[in-house]
């Protein structure tokens, strides 16, 4: 019998052991993780912050039982790789065969005066894990003023949740414009004022200095010389993969554990995925590669494809926040030529009173970068085309906008009937619309069946609408429904066909 070990119980972690659960063979595995909770979709947290879901909806529900053994509240303190086993908090070893690695990631406490990062003050809370979310919710109870230190991803997610809840919010963020990672100063603007219309302030360009906090509040001290008060501060500085375990074990570390096409460390004994991994010097610090890099090694493990290999596909940036639509990917940076590549065509439309930026970077008749703000009924369009590389069409209107030169919506997308097969629903899970017609017909009749056998809409949740549009039109088109619900006879996800990846698509 083969002993797996799997450190971390996160949305990787999970996924893997689920994986391993679902393939024949000879193994043990066994979860380790240091968190107290069940594995739990960390991208919903913001969600939950917001108060639009409740602690079990954000509970993962991947299979464990026969073969499984899974352990929460345990901490893995070293890796024994000579005598291959993992030591832990309590002094249990235990021995592998195969080590994975999939310990998440860690946020970034700024050295700033006042803030201890092994003691944060009473009324200041990074925004990471379920703990730190709950954290947040009780110093929110009877507050009426926030500050959120960060305007990347994250901290605009929770800037948005705690206005949701009532409070009076401001960003602090370092520079000129909000999620300068993914936006340009145009988008960005656009953006900080579609948060304000929903109850979240920016303040730009200014860093923090200092901090002071007591039981009555926080004062936050700025580079301009200014202060600003409030009630609490999250602490969103960004995340920095948990590499120290792996560090202290030997294995190569750079950003991230270092790992190659196969997801192997420096030691082929032991294995590396989710956001503690660097593959092709980068890591990855999203849930679809996570999840990609979680098939693989359970592909490999199981002896079902001994060739498996990870490519990293193109990112999507969504912001997951109640009243805004945000899309960007692949090259954002203005600029003219570059080198060796042909002329880069810069489309652009901005409506800052309705709280709508586009932007496409098109070079040789294919998208290499974009930004989709507010409404825009081409955004499904736009990233089948982007995460497919397949040309654009000419009426380039359309594309930016969404209508056509007459005024009408733009046709690709506009159906799920219009969509191809390969058009990926959920990019998290990696669905394709595909798959969903053959699970459809396999009998799957409902979205929770077609979830459940398919996995589509149980990541970011960006593709429910999406995924309930196909559900109503097959039930029109194809309705059967004297047939059985039931799982579909095999897996969708081993569609191997060509996958566009986008999680958001228009239906009609």
């Amino acid at each position: 019998m083969t002993a797996v070990v799997i450190v971390g119980y996160g949305m990787a972690g999970a996924r893997l052991a689920a994986e391993l659960h679902a393939r024949p063979g000879d193994r043990k595995v066994t979860v380790l993780g240091a968190e107290p909770h069940r594995a739990y979709n960390r991208i919903m947290l913001s969600t939950l912050l917001a108060g639009k879901v409740d602690e079990p909806d954000v509970e993962l529900t991947e299979a464990a039982g026969h073969g499984v053994d899974v352990r929460t509240g345990v901490a893995v303190t070293a890796i024994d790789r000579v005598a291959r086993e993992v030591r832990t908090g309590d002094g249990e070893r235990v021995g592998y065969d195969h080590l994975v690695l999939a310990t998440g990631s860690r946020a970034v406490v700024p050295p700033l005066p006042g803030l201890d990062p092994a003691a944060l003050p009473d009324r200041v809370a990074v925004f990471r894990t379920l703990d730190d979310c709950r954290r947040i919710l009780a110093l929110a109870r009877g507050a009426r003023r926030a500050l959120v230190l960060g305007g990347g991803l994250l901290g605009l997610e929770a800037a948005r949740g705690l206005a949701a809840r009532g409070l009076d919010v401001t960003v602090v963020h370092p520079n000129g414009h909000l999620m300068e990672r993914q936006l340009d100063p145009t988008a960005g603007a656009v953006l900080a004022g579609t948060l304000a219309g929903l109850g979240v302030r920016a303040r730009l360009g200014a860093s923090a200095t200092g901090l002071a906090a007591d039981a009555d509040g926080v004062r936050l001290d700025l580079s301009d010389g200014s202060s600003l008060a409030a009630d609490l501060l999250v602490l969103s500085c960004g995340v920095r993969p948990d590499t120290a375990l792996a560090a202290a074990a030997g294995l190569a570390v750079q950003r991230g554990v270092v790992v190659d096409d196969r997801l192997r460390t420096s030691d082929p004994r032991v294995s590396a995925i989710g956001d503690c991994a660097q593959h092709d010097g980068t890591p990855s610090g999203l849930v679809a590669p996570a999840w990609a890099q979680a098939r693989v090694v359970a592909q490999l493990l199981s002896g079902a494809d001994a060739h498996a290999a990870y490519r990293a596909r193109p990112a999507v940036t969504r912001l997951k926040a109640a009243g805004i639509d945000l899309a960007a990917m692949g090259d954002t940076a203005a600029g003219g030529d570059r080198a060796g590549d042909g002329p880069v065509e810069e489309l652009t439309f901005a409506d800052p009173a309705r709280g709508t930026y586009a932007r496409l970077r098109i070079r040789d008749e294919r998208l290499t970068g974009a930004i989709l703000l507010g409404d825009n009924p081409a955004v499904g369009t736009v990233v089948q085309l982007f995460d497919r590389g397949a040309p654009v069409p000419s009426d380039r209107r359309a594309l930016l906008l969404g209508r056509a030169l007459g005024g009408a919506p733009a046709a690709p997308a506009a159906s799920p009937a219009l969509m191809p097969d390969a058009a990926t629903v959920c990019q998290c899970n990696d669905v394709s619309k595909g798959a969903l017609v053959a699970c459809w017909r396999a009998g799957a009749r409902t979205v929770a069946a077609m979830s459940a056998a398919t996995r589509a809409g149980t990541g970011c949740g960006g593709c429910r609408d999406a995924l309930a549009g196909i559900v109503g039109w097959l039930a029109e088109v194809d309705p059967a429904a004297d047939e059985p619900a039931g799982p579909p006879a095999t897996d969708p996800a081993d569609d191997d066909s060509p996958r566009a990846r986008h999680d958001r698509v228009e239906v009609a």
